[in-house]
């Protein structure tokens, strides 16, 4: 969240990212966090964090939706090398999220593999017919935010992980508009 601070104030700090970081990660890792984020272009999570390279896993879906192989890759960095932090991203004004929404709303489908995405994010979908507010879409891109961050901490392999504390899976919420980054669910 301090990274988050250098760019919401434009003091970034670009640390990690030359030759020097480069050759001390280039035969091992370990970031301290793992991401799940979009894969919308203006959320970068090195970037938006002040990262750098070897810092953060990063996992990018259509609206952060989940499968077996997204949550492996997920799973992946507590599971081997211990990384105590998973953060699942949404963020204003998601495309995915905005298609899926009209998708459920009018009764057709999306495209070809789209489709997909929107019924992954179905349970988000009802979460925010049930919740109402003025923006739906918001509604429902906070929705699945904190429905995902609550599975990813409900799982099987990451719940043990959490209950002793080793792990943190927290649900944070990106503005385009000012950069910052709030913590929706699971702050440690």
């Amino acid at each position: 969240m301090d990274g988050n601070k250098r760019w919401v104030s434009g003091n970034l700090q670009h640390p990690n990212r030359d030759p020097n970081r480069r050759q001390l990660v280039a035969q091992e890792q370990e970031p301290f966090g793992s991401i799940l984020s979009c894969i919308d272009s203006r959320v970068p999570p090195e970037l938006l964090f002040d990262t750098g390279l070897g810092d953060l896993y990063v996992m990018r879906t259509g609206g952060e939706a989940v499968g077996p192989v997204v949550t492996g890759s997920v799973e992946y960095g507590p599971m081997t090398s211990g990384t105590p932090l998973i953060v699942v991203l949404g963020h204003q004004r998601c495309g995915a999220v905005k298609a899926a929404y009209g998708s459920f709303r009018d009764g057709k489908p999306l495209p070809g593999n789209l489709d997909a995405i929107a019924r992954a994010l179905r349970p988000a979908y009802d979460q925010a017919v049930k919740e109402g507010g003025a923006d739906p879409v918001e509604t429902m891109s906070r929705a699945q935010v904190t429905l995902t961050a609550a599975d990813l901490r409900s799982n099987q392999d990451l719940a043990p992980l959490v209950a002793k504390g080793s792990l943190a899976v927290v649900g944070a919420y990106y503005s385009l508009d000012t950069g910052a980054v709030e913590v929706l669910a699971g702050a440690p």
